[in-house]
């Protein structure tokens, strides 16, 4: 066997103890922190409707304490680490332009479904003058109830475009 193909007992240890580490430290950090989510960037007339209703929304949603994703800002909003998400001023959905686009009402908002494989449905309010988009994890997969907590919320900040 040549030296460089040797390897002292000590090294072969000290290998995986530091990727074991690394590891640990990775699942840690990662463990604890939501992704973060895109902050739209919606015209000065909609940014000024969705400071409004940010300042309205609640605290909790369906037991889900509020907890903000990362960035900072005004225009996005979560409860339950990441379980309940709201970005307010978004580009309005190609989807609706499709006749066949499921739509819900909840407490007389108006919101098109969306839905996709292993995640959770995205909602977005329709004939309002900024377009707010909720979405929910796969816990919610078969549940609109969350959407009644924006719905006032909306209503009182976000005007209808009649």
């Amino acid at each position: 066997m040549t030296s460089s193909a040797r390897r002292s007992p000590r090294s072969m240890f000290l290998g995986p103890s530091a990727s074991v580490l690394v590891l640990a430290a990775a699942g840690c950090s990662l463990s604890d922190a939501q992704p973060p989510v895109p902050v739209p960037t919606p015209s000065s007339e909609a940014a000024a409707y969705c400071a409004s209703l940010h300042e309205e929304l609640p605290e909790t949603v369906l037991d889900q304490e509020r907890s903000d994703p990362s960035p900072d800002s005004e225009l996005t909003a979560g409860w339950g680490d990441g379980a309940i998400v709201l970005r307010c001023g978004v580009p309005r959905p190609a989807k609706m332009d499709d006749p066949q686009a499921q739509g819900v009402e909840a407490d007389g908002v108006q919101w098109m479904l969306e839905e996709s494989e292993g995640s959770g449905p995205r909602f977005t309010t329709t004939y309002r003058k900024a377009y707010v988009e909720v979405t929910l994890s796969s816990a919610y997969a078969h549940d609109i109830t969350p959407l009644a907590a924006f719905a006032g919320p909306v209503e009182k900040t976000v005007p209808g475009k009649f």
